[in-house]
């Protein structure tokens, strides 16, 4: 089974499981947690793929969870391994990357909602230059920004599904600068 046909059935699975348990909404908005994610980039030719494992923490040592704030904010801190097909076309690498982004979540209906949106920007650092045979990036620092759609269930609301999208780039520091798009799975739990 190819990497797209087991995104697209995690995400129907995602899916229908969010839609059928309960959830205690926003109240561990303000605890941290950890959480793995899949992606995929989307071009036709030259796809990669990504495995993230990352950390949450609250924007502030001793924020309080509030179920009736609909605006929350996070830290997020990440460990991604990227492979990819090298330009030739002949074999795969695989690229190291850390990463950190501060990330602003909306709830709605004022914050009770299981429902979230978000959005983050940050700045990553890879272990090698990014190169396929459709993208090759000039520098291994990378600003990244990502927006995303998930719901919390859970007794406590603290397990969390989300579909992102995950921009990076290093803004034309250095040329070329191609950039490159993920679409992202992410399961989180928190403590």
């Amino acid at each position: 089974m190819n990497y797209k046909s087991r995104l697209a059935k995690m995400l129907l699975f995602a899916g229908c499981l969010s839609l059928s348990v309960g959830a205690a909404a926003a109240g561990m908005d303000g605890a941290p947690g950890a959480y793995i994610d899949l992606g995929a980039t989307a071009r036709s030719r030259g796809d990669a793929e990504s495995f993230t494992l990352g950390v949450v923490l609250p924007w502030s040592h001793g924020e309080q969870p509030d179920p009736q704030r609909a605006l929350s904010f996070y830290w997020d801190f990440f460990l991604s391994q990227w492979r990819a097909p090298n330009p030739d076309g002949a074999d795969w690498s695989s690229y190291t990357q850390l990463g950190v982004i501060a990330n602003w979540r909306y709830r709605f209906d004022q914050g009770a909602s299981p429902w979230f949106v978000e959005a983050g920007v940050g700045g990553t650092v890879m272990d090698s230059l990014y190169r396929t045979s459709g993208r090759e990036f000039s520098t291994t620092f990378q600003f990244t920004e990502q927006i995303g759609l998930g719901r919390s269930f859970g007794l406590q609301g603290e397990h969390e599904l989300s579909l992102r999208l995950q921009h990076f780039s290093n803004a034309g520091i250095k040329e070329p600068n191609p950039g490159e798009n993920f679409v992202r799975l992410r399961y989180l739990y928190r403590f």
